[in-house]
């Protein structure tokens, strides 16, 4: 069921992208496009979610969470009572049908609803405009305009790009303003480079991810110092091949990029260095049985980093369950690697979900042993180690079974 609210997108001059974005092969990536639970020091469900902040004169927070109005007087301002009239479609969207809730909708229906909304938020967007339009004076006109563009950006993302030629000609004459700040350009670069990538998805999550890699290499040119766009580059290149990776990562080293992104770029060359060499990983697992992966020599071991927490981590969950039952006999295993901090969550989902095979647990979450030891900063991580104890794979996320079949079919040393 869908919660009655207006996606999150630009709403302030104080844009906050991801500083670890991560992606798995094929899926599209950037922000809102990213499907992953990043290390930002706690559990996530997902790391698509980036809601900037409002401007510091507005007194609404973001779209669907605004806090029920006071009365307004009857003696009420023109101001005050076209400020209350835009608050209150903006606190108020198209609700879901309400049969939904027992009878889903096709992809037709859905579609159709979510165009939908996206003209209500036209709707509510031209209350904004209006607003700053009668009242230039008042203090909510700085919040009515970037409510405009966070609404008509909310209507294109919803499907109904009817506002697109609105939106961007907003988007222009804000950042060719000099009155707007460096931090509201880079939100503006950042918010159209998301959209149009986002646009491309029909075409394909290769297309729209390429899209977004070249916008974030346009943005930075235009903003050196900004780490963002270099981490979700190099984000995309972890999950790359080993090659195209270490490329990238090289190429951030010897420019001008920042401090924090050539520290990211040598984490991520450590961690690609460890390809085809020989992981250990030993420990006590969470049911008190003793692991070692050098006791597995001849079979192809799936190293599993997740969390009961990490929304795409349980969606990966079925792939990973049938390539067991389907593998098994034929010599494939698994370990999990657990960023839980809750011992008993732990342990009630694995024995629910019939997940027998061994699980590390320390209770540190991103400060998990082994996802410090390893530089794993997004989850779900999945590696494959080959008959002989070598880490072959990084990427075993994407193909799951064709690479364990693969590996399956080579004679161990």
């Amino acid at each position: 069921m869908m919660k009655p609210e207006w996606p999150r997108s630009i709403s302030a001059p104080s844009f906050q992208p991801l500083l670890k974005l991560t992606a798995a092969v094929g899926v599209a990536i950037g922000i809102g496009l990213i499907t992953g639970c990043g290390d930002s020091g706690g559990p996530k469900e997902s790391a698509s979610a980036v809601t900037p902040a409002t401007p510091a004169s507005a007194p609404i927070p973001a779209p669907g969470t605004v806090a029920s109005p006071n009365p307004i007087p009857t003696n009420a301002s023109p101001a005050d009572k076209a400020w209350a009239a835009f608050e209150e479609k903006l606190r108020t969207p198209p609700a879901p049908p309400a049969e939904w809730a027992t009878q889903p909708p096709d992809d037709e229906a859905r579609a159709n609803f979510q165009k939908s909304r996206g003209q209500a938020a036209v709707a509510v967007a031209d209350l904004a405009r209006d607003f700053y339009t009668q009242h230039s004076t008042d203090a909510r006109a700085e919040s009515a305009r970037w409510n405009e563009m966070q609404l008509l950006n909310a209507a294109v993302q919803l499907g109904y790009t009817n506002p697109l030629p609105r939106l961007e000609g907003l988007e222009k004459s804000r950042a060719e303003n000099p009155a707007t700040t460096e931090e509201e350009r880079f939100g503006i670069a950042m918010a159209s480079a998301q959209r149009s990538a986002e646009m491309l998805l029909p075409q394909g999550e290769k297309v729209a991810q390429e899209s977004m890699i070249k916008a974030m290499r346009v943005v930075i040119t235009q903003f050196p110092q900004r780490p963002e766009p270099y981490q979700i580059i190099l984000g995309a290149a972890a999950y790359s091949s080993a090659e195209e990776a270490r490329a990238t990562a090289q190429s951030f080293l010897t420019n001008n990029a920042p401090e924090v992104v050539q520290a990211a770029a040598k984490s991520l060359l450590a961690k690609l260095d460890r390809i085809d060499k020989p992981l250990e990983l030993k420990f006590t697992a969470v049911d008190g049985k003793e692991f070692d992966l050098a006791n597995l020599k001849g079979k192809v071991v799936l190293v599993d980093f997740w969390a009961t927490w990490c929304g795409p981590c349980i969606a990966e969950l079925p792939k990973v369950k049938a390539a067991y039952a389907r593998l098994q006999p034929l010599g494939f295993e698994i370990v999990g690697i657990s960023f839980d901090q809750e011992k008993e969550a732990l342990t009630k989902f694995v024995q629910r979900e019939n997940m027998t095979w061994p699980q590390f647990f320390d209770g540190k979450g991103w400060g998990n042993q082994f996802g410090q030891a390893f530089g794993i900063e997004s989850i779900p991580t999945m590696w494959l180690v080959d008959k002989n104890g070598i880490l072959r794979d990084q990427n075993a996320r994407e193909d799951l079974e064709a690479k364990v079949s693969k590996l399956l079919e080579e004679a161990a040393k």
